[in-house]
């Protein structure tokens, strides 16, 4: 039951915030004519383009935040959990667990950045 309220809200988010994304105004185009005098349009910089890409990328983003958090949720209950055990160490394990965090959270920042970078260009 929890991970179909999971998947439910997730659908909603992706729902609400998704479709702006479909209402682009459709702009100015530029058009191609070939040898035989065929003109096609090959699309303008207004002109709204789906591309899987984009949501390949939102996808991966939302992977990472429920990965970072389920992470973090680990360390600091292993930390608490350890420190609860053994009082004496509780500074040590703090440090452990700050740098491990701090790690963890270096990692996220850079598979955002690349879920961002690959949102931005349509392809990579």
């Amino acid at each position: 039951m929890k991970v179909m309220k999971l998947a439910f809200t997730a659908l909603a988010i992706v729902i609400l915030v998704g479709g702006p994304v479909f209402a682009q105004q459709q702009g100015y185009k530029y058009t191609k004519t070939s040898a035989d005098g065929k003109t096609t349009d090959v699309g303008g910089p207004n002109m709204p383009i789906f591309s899987g890409a984009a949501v390949g990328a939102g996808l991966g983003a939302a992977l990472t935040i429920i990965g970072a958090g389920y992470g973090f949720g680990r360390i600091g209950s292993a930390a608490l959990e350890s420190m609860a055990r053994q009082p004496e160490v509780a500074g040590k394990i703090q440090t452990a667990m700050l740098i491990i965090a701090a790690l963890l959270e270096g990692a996220t920042f850079f598979s955002l950045i690349v879920c961002i970078q690959v949102a931005g260009t349509g392809n990579w």
